[in-house]
């Protein structure tokens, strides 16, 4: 007994739903897509950020959109802050301030090179531009971008990183050690101005052993021919026959300074290396050596001047 034949179903879009096509209001789904077009649909979700009136009010914040600016969670990521979900997560958490503001979108968009980007109250280093490196100065080298004598001066070095850099203060021909190198004009001034008072470390190796009452001399000031000199903090590193190393810190920046003070006291320097400047340190960084600075360490270096 043959079966009745089945009529078409002439319904619009039967034939596209059997095939896995809706074509009602002229769409398709995500399944009849091509998988590149799928891919494309995702990147677009993705990137899809609500404005602020989209959100309920308690997401909104009160910072006003940079217009055509960066994603803040890129700009953090791009800074070294966290990676993309990790910036998003500071940023959920109420972490992150842009201009005194207080963002919790992740579309938030900034302008990193004007915007004021803190995380935890710390500034964030946002304009592309600016470079920040440490070098340790061997000797001989001169604490200047050119010598008419040809001698290697910090042009040489700060050649190597192929921007255009200046030095954050001097160190004395015959000193080595930290020396801080950037483009940054506002931090470099701050970092040399007495008003902030940016505390420098010294490693001194010098005549020994060394007293108590030198050590005690050094602290509460050594008369100088241009006015007293005391260090922050003096203490013995090691001692050994007729040689002391001695750790010193101090605010000022006088010519020779750290000389002068313990020639002063009786205990002239037979070497010197300067170890930190502020909160960066010089560590196993090798002698003629550059590298760049961290997020953590320009933060610091930003906090200690009051940026």
């Amino acid at each position: 007994m043959n079966k009745p034949s089945r009529k078409p179903d002439k319904r619009p879009g039967a034939s596209d739903r059997r095939s896995g096509r809706d074509t009602r209001g002229g769409r398709e789904t995500p399944q009849s897509l091509s998988p590149g077009a799928q891919a494309r649909l995702r990147r677009i979700r993705a990137e899809y950020d609500p404005t602020d009136e989209d959100r309920p009010e308690g997401d909104r914040d009160s910072y006003p959109d940079v217009p055509g600016g960066v994603r803040l969670q890129k700009v953090l990521a791009q800074a070294g802050v966290a990676s993309r979900r990790g910036s998003e997560e500071l940023i959920a958490a109420g972490r992150v301030s842009v201009d005194g503001h207080v963002v919790r979108r992740f579309g938030a968009r900034v302008d990193p090179e004007t915007s004021v980007v803190r995380v935890d109250e710390q500034r964030v280093v946002t304009a592309a531009d600016r470079k920040y490196y440490a070098l340790n100065k061997p000797r001989g080298v001169v604490s200047t971008m050119s010598d008419p004598q040809g001698r290697t001066s910090l042009a040489d070095y700060a050649a190597e990183t192929g921007h255009r850099l200046f030095h954050v203060g001097r160190l004395d021909t015959d000193t080595e050690g930290l020396i801080l190198l950037t483009n940054d004009g506002e931090l470099a001034n701050r970092l040399t101005h007495p008003r902030y008072a940016v505390p420098k470390t010294y490693l001194a190796s010098v005549r020994g052993p060394i007293s108590k009452s030198a050590l005690q001399q050094l602290r509460s000031g050594v008369e100088l021919e241009d006015g007293v000199a005391h260090a922050d903090a003096v203490r013995v590193v090691s001692e050994s026959g007729a040689r002391a190393l001695v750790e010193l810190t101090l605010h000022e920046g006088r010519n020779h300074i750290v000389r002068r003070m313990f020639t002063t006291v009786g205990h002239p320097v037979r070497e010197l290396a300067r170890t930190r400047v502020g909160p960066v340190e010089l560590r196993s960084l090798k002698s003629g050596v550059v590298r760049s600075l961290t997020a953590a360490e320009v933060s610091a270096l930003y906090t200690a001047v009051g940026l």
